[in-house]
């Protein structure tokens, strides 16, 4: 088993205080002052910014796997914009000489297309986390896109709905928070949402706004429904844990934190916190320490071929990985696992649930 180091959290009171700075210790700015050994394979993940505390866990997985096989690693972050983010994918391939094993969560769901093929014209490996079109299959560029990895937004944005209308009595008025607009997470979650809402009538969704996973344009958000709605507001609905505790520090400044039930998904550090204390419902551990590790492990297996990709089957191309729905039942065990983690990089597929499903 490779060995990782236990990773650093981010603490709750610090969420919305995060900026820019955070990233400028890592590659976010490019690569130009970047130099790699031309027969040494380079590590790199792609993800949107370290100002999230689920992508500050994504980015500690990809570290510690580089560090158990001693090769170097670049984070890349595309700051929301999907220009930057293929332009530095391509000087770091140009760096390299191809010779890269990159692991991306794309900005946006069309520019995985241009990544891969760009990827694949150049010799280097990619896994895919989350998003892609429909149509764009690892099997139709083998070897060099090994995997896409996900996981069932209907079904959790769902039940995180499920457990928040529960705690609403099955009765009231919601809003809800959703990613980005044209990111297939987003798209799933929302659509799990609106599975809920109809099976529970006595829930009324009250409004619908896009706060772009960001906790920071969700507090104005929840800050303006509150003068909107007022005391109409009985739940709040967010597609991932950032947005939900954006909204929570907008309740608390009107003395309603942990009054009104929150939702949540990702599972980070201060979501799981905030699941503890009582501020938030629930939400969804994803794992992201262990998604920017294994994506990192599957490339690197697939280029120094102890893996023949194109002779497996394709629910371990395209997965839908399992997944951990947090309550206050389970919150401290899932807390644990999430401090101490334990993970052997070589067994790739032993989270696979099952094939993506496209609906």
């Amino acid at each position: 088993m490779f060995k990782q180091d236990q990773r650093a959290g981010v603490s709750r009171r610090d969420f919305i205080k995060l900026g820019a700075g955070a990233a400028i210790a890592v590659a976010g700015g490019g690569v130009s002052g970047l130099s790699f050994g031309a027969e040494q394979t380079t590590l790199a993940c792609s993800f949107r910014s370290l100002t999230n505390p689920y992508y500050t866990a994504f980015n500690k997985g990809a570290q510690n796997f580089a560090k158990s096989v001693g090769l170097p690693y670049v984070p890349l972050t595309t700051e929301g914009s999907s220009e930057k983010g293929i332009a530095d994918i391509r000087a770091l391939l140009q760096k390299t000489g191809g010779n890269l094993v990159l692991n991306i969560d794309p900005n946006d769901s069309a520019d995985a297309r241009v990544i891969v093929e760009t990827c694949q014209k150049a010799g280097a490996y990619v896994t895919t986390i989350w998003n892609k079109p429909k149509d764009l299959h690892p099997w139709d560029f083998n070897p060099n896109y090994v995997a896409h990895l996900s996981f069932d937004g209907v079904a959790y944005g769902e039940a995180t709905a499920t457990e928040l209308f529960k705690a609403m009595g099955g009765k009231g008025g919601v809003v809800a928070l959703g990613g980005i607009f044209s990111n297939v997470p987003a798209i799933e979650r929302k659509a799990g949402l609106m599975a809920a809402l109809k099976k529970f009538p006595g829930i009324e969704l009250l409004d619908f706004q896009v706060a772009d996973w960001d906790s920071q344009k969700a507090f104005p958000i929840m800050q303006a429904w509150l003068t909107r709605f007022n005391s109409k507001v009985k739940g709040v609905w967010a597609a991932n844990d950032d947005m939900a505790l954006g909204a929570i520090e907008a309740l608390r400044a009107e003395g309603l934190a942990g009054q009104l039930p929150v939702s949540g998904m990702d599972g980070t550090t201060p979501g799981l916190a905030a699941v503890k204390v009582g501020e938030l419902v629930t939400t969804v551990d994803w794992d992201p320490y262990w998604l920017g590790g294994i994506g990192l492990s599957m490339g690197l297996q697939a280029k120094s071929k102890k893996v023949d990709v194109a002779t497996l089957p394709k629910d371990q191309r395209e997965s839908f990985c399992k997944a951990t729905l947090v309550t206050k039942l389970n919150v401290q065990t899932v807390i644990a696992r999430e401090s101490a983690p334990s993970i052997d990089w070589t067994n790739l597929y032993a989270r696979v649930a099952g094939p993506v499903v496209y609906r």
